[in-house]
């Protein structure tokens, strides 16, 4: 968490937009709605996984 913090302190918003820009030229336009709706979907599996193991869990500790 410390080394997140850390590396996300080192970026500035100009280093952000070369970021993005670079992406946007490997990518194209038009791949670029693609790649965000497969990181989002990737997103939401993990956080429905995560809440699936906090719910097991949270029943296992009831059942004690």
């Amino acid at each position: 968490m410390m080394l997140q913090a850390i590396f996300l302190g080192m970026v500035g918003p100009w280093q952000w937009i070369i970021i993005g820009l670079a992406i946007l030229l490997l990518f194209g336009g038009r791949k670029l709605p693609e790649l965000m709706k497969g990181l989002g979907t990737g997103i939401r599996e993990f956080k429905n996984a995560t809440n699936a193991e906090e719910e097991e869990g949270q029943k296992a500790k009831d059942k004690k």
